[in-house]
């Protein structure tokens, strides 16, 4: 009988039980004569089962698969029996976390992510019977642990339309929720407690347990409890009262300061150099965000591939030491690109950077640009961490020839500077730079109004450029809220064939502010001027312009201002500038495109001070791709006044937004 292949599923299953219970059948098997066996007689009840033999002659439930109700003919390419279908979520509208549920059932369901493609009835029963199972899950995980979801399968036209009833029930709430152990913080208990944002009668969520005991233990890092240790987290549910207490153990620990930074591995720098890059000093109260500071600090140096960063007790009461494990990353460093600009030809720059040939991290590069307005070979020396964190030291030295339409400039240039940034580990409110550059240049096609035609001069000049910022807008590349100053000053000393000194002075302002959820309008102004020179005795190189994609957009770069009668620009000392756009952000191809209209306006002359008048206006459309490293932007823009000579579009391709 068990070997019979008509047997079925269940009858086998049985079978084997039968097999197994072998001695007890054989009693009754005892007392029916050998070869008066009725292959058709009941068989006698398995002691002890409580369980029926299965009746042979009653057919198996149909499984979901056949009562999936066949569709209408579907088109000759798809696989016979081939289905679609449609897929509604009902009975969870009402929720209040409604939203972010069917946002959470979308990413996860099967039959959502295979719902573009037929399948047979088999595996359409078979993601029906995982999604409804997941809607399940992620009801519970809200708090309605009696929740329950019936599917429906209904024939609509040549697709299946599916819905998934949900049922959630009452959710269920925290009847107590106890940190037993706290208490030991002391002062700071009231404190870490209000972290722990779960109180009683909140709904039993997990995500919010979770959250809540992730805070916990940021909090009790910051505020000085670097032993800490919080248990496992320990809910008992209630269903006859639909409730729940949550018990998590916490021993807070002494509170602890910093004490000594050892390093291990095979590190670029030493602990000296480890500890000035850290923002804490020995002594000071521990605070685990200066801890995850100082490990992407290590990592954004460059010259750690990766940085592990363990508290350890320290050998003084009350103090933890930091045990820094370093490894090396290559240090060498050989990029290039290559582009076009308009009114700046085609360009080429290779370089090649040892990023550690002076320890601690100072950095060597060899430049050299090549193109057909520009040409240059250049060294720099930088060091990072230069005294302090993010304070860097730049010494640099290069030769170049360069050909605008403005003039032909053949400089040497030696300069240096002391700086202050901003990055995107520590983005700082302040910064600020200080240097000294010394440059001689040989300058022709200079154009002498006086005279009215072109010469060429040579000038040594020493110049001390300092600068002085503040941003208090909320992102480096991409802002969409707050404002940004910063002011340029530069004292100049010119000597040969006469000298004299002036100074340059530059004050650039932008705002931000979000006008939606997907716009967000930016305005900027600039100011600058050069007093105590006039404009021919000044070097053209040095001298102000405008045009180009960083400033008047539409306008050829330096095109914009007074020209000689060649028309060719001459440059000025006086320069206002102002620039409106709308950035728009656009949901389609996941919201990582965006449209920019643009406004941008100038005023250059030759006098010392920026002119109100002669305005000229560039407008123009862009298109952003707001990529993981920042926005890259590429604008087109048109002159609405031009002159003679001036292009009618002008296209500019960066990095990051205009301003």
């Amino acid at each position: 009988m068990c070997g019979s292949g008509g047997a079925r599923g269940a009858a086998r299953l049985l079978c084997a039980a039968a097999i197994l219970l072998a001695p007890s059948v054989a009693v009754a098997a005892q007392q029916v004569p050998p070869g008066d066996l009725d292959p058709s007689a009941p068989l006698d009840a398995l002691p002890g089962l409580g369980v029926d033999w299965p009746d042979l002659d009653t057919p198996d439930p149909v499984p979901l698969a056949d009562a999936v109700p066949s569709p209408q003919p579907v088109q000759a390419e798809n696989d016979a029996g081939a289905l679609r279908y449609t897929v509604t979520l009902a009975g969870i509208q009402a929720l209040p976390d409604a939203a972010e549920l069917s946002e959470a059932f979308d990413r996860q369901s099967e039959l959502r992510q295979e719902d573009d493609e037929p399948a047979n009835a088999a595996r359409v029963e078979r993601r029906i019977r995982a999604d409804a199972e997941l809607l399940t899950e992620l009801l519970r995980s809200r708090g309605y642990y009696d929740a329950s979801v019936a599917p429906k399968v209904e024939q609509a036209g040549g697709a299946l339309r599916i819905t998934l009833n949900a049922a959630p029930g009452d959710p269920y709430r925290f009847a107590a929720v106890e940190l037993p152990g706290l208490e030991a913080a002391g002062a700071e208990a009231a404190a870490l407690r209000r972290s722990f944002a779960v109180a009683p009668g909140d709904p039993v969520v997990a995500a919010d347990v979770l959250a809540a005991g992730i805070a916990l233990r940021v909090a009790l890092g910051e505020q000085g409890f670097a032993l800490a240790e919080v248990g496992e987290q320990d809910i008992e549910i209630d269903h006859r009262t639909r409730t729940a207490r949550l018990v998590l153990a916490v021993q807070p620990g002494p509170l602890s300061r910093f004490g000594a930074i050892r390093v291990s591995g095979q590190p670029p720098f030493s602990a000296a150099h480890v500890g000035r890059i850290a923002r804490f000093e020995p002594g000071e109260p521990f605070r685990r965000s200066r801890v995850d500071d100082l490990r992407r600090a290590l990592i954004a140096t460059g010259l750690v591939s990766a940085a592990e960063v363990r508290i350890v007790p320290g050998e003084r009461p009350n103090t933890v030491d930091l045990a820094v494990r370093l490894d090396p990353a290559p240090v060498r460093t050989i990029a290039g690109e290559l582009g076009y600009g308009t009114g700046e030809g085609v360009r080429a720059e290779a370089s090649w950077q040892h990023r550690n040939l002076l320890h601690p991290e100072g950095a060597l590069t060899v430049r050299g640009v090549a193109g057909t307005q520009e040409q240059l070979a250049g060294v720099q020396f930088r060091r990072n961490n230069f005294g302090q964190r993010d304070q860097v030291l730049n010494l640099h030295t290069s030769v170049s020839h360069i050909d605008r339409n403005a003039y032909e400039a053949r400089t040497v240039l030696v300069g240096g500077n002391i700086e202050r940034q901003s990055n995107f580990i520590w983005h700082k409110k302040w910064t600020w730079s200080l240097g000294a550059d010394f440059i001689g240049t040989d300058e022709r096609g200079v154009y002498d109004l006086a005279a009215t035609a072109k010469s060429s001069r040579k000038f040594l000049i020493a110049a001390v450029p300092a600068s002085l910022g503040y941003d208090a807008s909320d992102n480096l590349l991409d802002p969409t809220r707050g404002f940004r100053l910063l002011g340029r000053v530069s004292p100049e000393y010119s000597a040969y064939g006469g000298s004299f000194g002036y100074g340059r002075l530059q004050l650039d302002g932008s705002v931000y502010r979000p006008l939606s959820d997907s716009v967000v309008g930016a305005a900027r102004v600039r100011l600058a001027g050069i007093a105590g020179a006039s404009t021919t005795d000044i070097a053209p190189s040095r001298r102000l312009y405008a045009g180009g994609g960083g400033s008047v957009r539409g306008y050829g770069y330096q095109k914009l201002g007074p020209r000689d009668i060649e028309g060719d620009p001459i440059g000025g000392r006086g320069l206002a500038e102002f620039a409106l756009e709308s950035r728009i952000r656009l949901k389609l191809l996941g919201g990582n495109f965006g449209l920019v209209p643009f406004l941008d306006g100038g005023s250059l002359s030759v006098r010392s001070w920026p002119s109100f008048s002669d305005w000229q206006f560039g407008a123009g459309l862009g298109v952003r791709y707001y990529s993981s490293f920042g926005p890259i932007r590429v604008d087109i823009g048109t002159p609405l006044n031009p002159r003679r000579g001036d292009s009618p579009v002008a296209v500019t391709v960066s990095l990051g937004q205009a301003f």
